[in-house]
């Protein structure tokens, strides 16, 4: 179906046709409803906010107002939220994705659920000064978190799920 085919279509896919949600009032006047892909994306605001206040923090206490601090701890507070910016769109735009199709039932909370602690782990991890096992399990989870939902959207696409 093309893009124009889904304008006014009522689909939520996390309810099934036969439910008693299914065709509710609500339903109707909300449209299309994703609430994986929606805890997903505030649950990633926050943690992005929480990643901003912590560079913030650390400007201060490094008085650093401008740039970075050459590799020090600032610079790995920074690096720890602009890896975030840099992977959590892939994530979300495939969280959606799948959402969209109905083949998300149940376990695509839980992986957005996953990536996102693992997300938080990343950024403590990026504290220290070497490679801490909450960095390396942060980008252990957000590599096979990307892998995995990239395979299931081309699985889809393809029929096989």
């Amino acid at each position: 179906m093309h893009a124009a085919g889904l304008r006014g279509a009522r689909h939520r896919p996390s309810t099934p046709p036969g439910s008693a949600l299914a065709g509710s009032a609500r339903e109707k006047r909300m449209g299309i409803i994703l609430p994986v892909t929606l805890t997903a994306a505030a649950a990633a605001a926050i943690i992005n906010l929480w990643l901003a206040v912590r560079v913030g923090q650390m400007r201060g206490a490094t008085k650093t107002i401008h740039g970075d601090d050459a590799g020090g701890p600032l610079t790995r507070r920074m690096r720890a939220q602009l890896n975030f910016v840099e992977n959590t769109p892939f994530v979300l735009v495939l969280i959606a994705a799948i959402e969209l199709t109905g083949k998300g039932d149940p376990w695509l909370a839980w992986v957005a659920a996953i990536y996102m602690l693992g997300r938080v782990a990343h950024g403590f991890g990026m504290d220290g000064e070497g490679a801490t096992k909450p960095r390396m399990i942060g980008t252990l989870v957000t590599m096979l978190t990307l892998l995995g939902l990239a395979v299931v959207a081309v699985l889809i696409t393809l029929g096989v799920m």
